[in-house]
């Protein structure tokens, strides 16, 4: 009796240290996904392009697809330009090495000289490569 409180103690704890590591590692990925959007208005593209993965694809609200070496073109020539985001809702789901955003907000720049503003759901993929957590794939919709 006393051997199958202890394992039962034993694995509560392993269930509760879990969930505290993934309540954690959640919460890292959905601020690394805002502190994102600050880096694009704030110009930090160094900052930005640590954090996009090699093979990133990343799918504009009007179906341009871009990979990151175009992506960090088009904002370090200034091409496209980000003056606001306000991020209404974000959640994440943990998979192994894998993280999932889901999120909705208002978004306001430039590109090409022509202003946009819309509202978007976005979907980013994140993926652990040993480091560090890397954006891989980003899509985003325009609300109707």
């Amino acid at each position: 009796m006393k051997k199958n409180i202890l394992l039962l103690f034993v694995f509560v704890n392993l269930a509760i240290s879990a969930f505290a590591q993934l309540e954690t590692t959640g919460k890292l990925i959905l601020d690394l996904s805002k502190e994102k959007f600050n880096w694009m208005i704030n110009k930090q593209y160094d900052s930005l392009e640590m954090l996009l993965d090699d093979q990133l694809k990343y799918i504009h609200s009007n179906g341009w697809i871009q990979s990151k070496k175009e992506m960090m073109e088009d904002f370090t020539s200034g091409k496209l330009t980000y003056q606001k985001v306000d991020v209404s809702e974000s959640t994440v789901r943990l998979y192994d090495n894998t993280a999932i955003v889901i999120g909705k907000g208002k978004f306001a720049g430039v590109v090409s000289d022509y202003p946009f503003a819309m509202e978007l759901t976005y979907t980013e993929v994140y993926i652990h490569n040993k480091k560090r957590w890397l954006l891989a794939s980003r899509h985003a919709n325009k609300m109707p």
